[in-house]
Order: structure tokens, then sequence, then C-alpha cells
């Protein structure tokens, strides 16, 4: 059997075809992203602002693909749909700045939160993070949007889940305003409401043992 990908607008453009079909399709959404990468590489600068959805449902990264499904490449849609995305891949802080630089804002401040290798004292060996994705997407998105209207700063944010070792960025954060202080304190406002909101959470794992941040032992 087959699938059939559908591009539209920019990654139309990225991919150089409107449509194609796929056979053997790939099991996953995430095995999909990864073969169409290696298939066009101009999609290198759009698929991950991308979301997909198999057979008019938007689906997560570790979603099926079942046999004839027709799965779209769809773009973030024009009024400012920004980047807010959970995702199972390194994280490229240049990816989230692309998202919100223009000719009308000068000041760009970004975050980046590296796992440590140390808490409390106790070596840290990875960290464990696990999402509900679509619900954190969501609420990414909000949170996004609410400081937008209230620094006047466009914003991207992406969270990385999986296994990370210590150094390996876990999110990333790009503000972008006219001058430098609404970008400032759109990026602190856009962390901060990240910890309280959204349903991402993280297990530490050391030599002795492991917890889930926020539940102790």
């Amino acid at each position: 059997m087959a699938v059939t990908v559908l591009y539209f607008a920019g990654a139309r453009e990225a991919a150089g075809a409107a449509r194609e079909t796929l056979e053997p399709p790939p099991a996953t959404v995430a095995a999909l992203r990864a073969l169409l990468l290696a298939r066009h590489p101009g999609l290198a600068r759009v698929l991950p602002r991308c979301r997909v959805a198999v057979d008019e449902e938007f689906a997560p990264d570790e979603a099926g693909l079942p046999d004839g499904a027709e799965v779209a490449i769809i773009p973030p849609v024009s009024g400012g749909a920004g980047l807010f995305a959970v995702v199972d891949r390194p994280l490229d802080l240049a990816e989230a700045v692309r998202a919100v630089e223009g000719p009308g804002r000068g000041g760009v401040v970004t975050f980046t939160g590296d796992v440590r290798g140390e808490t409390r004292g106790r070596a840290v060996l990875r960290l464990e993070y696990e999402a509900y994705p679509a619900m954190a997407e969501r609420k990414l998105r909000e949170i996004g949007e609410r400081v937008a209207r209230e620094h006047g700063a466009e914003v991207a944010i992406v969270h990385r889940v999986g296994q990370l070792a210590p150094g390996e960025a876990a999110v990333v954060i790009a503000c972008a305003a006219p001058h430098r202080t609404p970008a400032f304190r759109a990026c602190e406002a856009a962390i901060e409401a990240l910890k309280r909101e959204v349903p991402i959470w993280k297990r530490e794992v050391y030599r002795d043992g492991s917890e889930w941040v926020g539940l102790g032992p």
C-alpha cells in the first residue's frame, strides 16, 4: 500500500511538488518527516514549522500512518501563527529566531534552557521529558499569543521531549519587538508561563535512582 502526501504554500515550493505517493509508507509521522527531508533537502527550513494532518486530522509525530492515508504538510497559516512546537529532535535556536525576526523588529531576545549536570548536589545522568503533546502545543500557542498582546512582541517557543543528556537544550524561546525592553520582558514572561501552564514533565535520572521533578523521590 501507499500514502499520498500533499504539500501546500511554502511547503509546496520547498518540496518542488504539490503531491507525491510514498510506497511503502513510513510507519509514523516522525518517520515521514525524516523521509521527506531526505527526499527534499529544500524542506529543511520549512518542515520543522509545519504541522502534519493525517486524513484531515492533525497528528503528532508519534502517530502511525495507516495504509492509503492522505497526509497533508501544512505550514503556519497567514495571520501570524508563529512557531509553537513540542518535538523529539535536537533544538535549533536559529529556527526560533527566523520565526520571529523581521524588518521592524530591532530587538531579538532568546532563551535556551539546557540540561544541568547537577541538581541539589546530585550528578544528573539524563533528563526524561514527557508531554501531553496536543495540549502542550496548544498551551504554548496560547502563551505566545498572550505574551505578544501584552508586550508587543513576536514569540516562538519549541520544547523537546525524550531523553536529554547534560548540555542538551530542552527549550528555546525567541522574542522580537521594535525595541529591546519589550523583547526582554516577553522572553521572561514566556518561560515563566511555560513552567506554570504547559503539561510537560521531567524525570531526573541519577546513578542511584530517579524522580519526577515536582513530586519528590
